[in-house]
């Protein structure tokens, strides 16, 4: 079992005039760690229930969860919650006319003793602290400009002002199928943050290691991370799910 610490918050930000991003944090009685970030596209067509339908499925599916002890199981019981959420959000947004098109981003880490399980659908993201102010990006964003990069059409200094940067090719809910990536990675007890876009488009990553890699708790450590986004302009919402673990029985 992990024993560590966590926080997980949002925040509208200092333009948009609803918050569509939700987080959280949870333990199960298998002493596995989940953290989900969703983050809600849709606006006035409920991208905000989106996101919480996304979370409160996944989460529920967790804490039911069986403790599984190979990747294939792993992301067996990934497809099957995320399948359950993108139904629920497809249908809903089926029967309700206001709500087509709404969808959300989902990213989810779990942490099962050495291993540390993602799943990734959008452009929210997971990093690990590898090493004091160093972060490793541990998903792929699945985004336009992303598949642009990845086949050599544009480079990384286009990529950063290209017109279409927030164009997904994926999202949870908007199709009544679904794809996901998942992965596996070994796990030692690293500091491991999972964010909407709205962090890390407004604060640089060196400057999230720095604050990661501080001496102050979790949540004083996610209030720092949102106040500097907001700071640096929130142009978007600001979602973040955070774990340090603290000792390993």
């Amino acid at each position: 079992m992990r024993h560590g610490s966590y926080a997980f918050k949002t925040d509208i930000g200092m333009v948009r005039t609803h918050n569509d991003d939700k987080a959280q944090v949870a333990m199960n009685v298998n002493g596995e760690v989940f953290l989900v970030v969703c983050d809600g596209m849709g606006g006035a067509n409920k991208g905000d229930l989106a996101s919480q339908l996304a979370i409160e499925t996944m989460v529920d599916a967790f804490r039911h969860k069986r403790k599984h002890h190979f990747g294939y199981t792993n992301r067996n019981w990934f497809t099957k919650a995320a399948k359950k959420a993108n139904a629920a959000i497809y249908e809903y947004a089926e029967n309700n006319p206001d709500a087509k098109g709404m969808g959300t981003t989902l990213v989810c880490a779990l942490i099962s003793d050495n291993r540390l399980y993602t799943c990734c659908i959008g452009d929210s993201r997971c990093y690990m602290l590898i090493k004091k102010n160093a972060l490793k990006q541990l998903t792929e964003d699945q985004t336009y400009v992303n598949f642009l990069l990845s086949t050599g059409k544009i480079t990384e200094e286009d990529a950063v002002s290209h017109p279409d940067r927030h164009v997904l090719m994926n999202a949870l809910g908007i199709f009544p199928s679904l794809s996901l990536a998942f992965n596996e990675f070994d796990y030692q007890g690293e500091t491991i943050l999972c964010c909407s876009d709205g962090l890390y488009n407004q604060v640089p990553l060196d400057e999230i290691a720095n604050i990661l890699s501080t001496d102050e708790r979790c949540d004083q450590k996610a209030d720092s991370l949102i106040a500097i986004a907001n700071s640096n302009g929130g142009s978007d919402n600001i979602a973040i799910a955070l774990w340090e673990c603290i000792s390993n029985d």
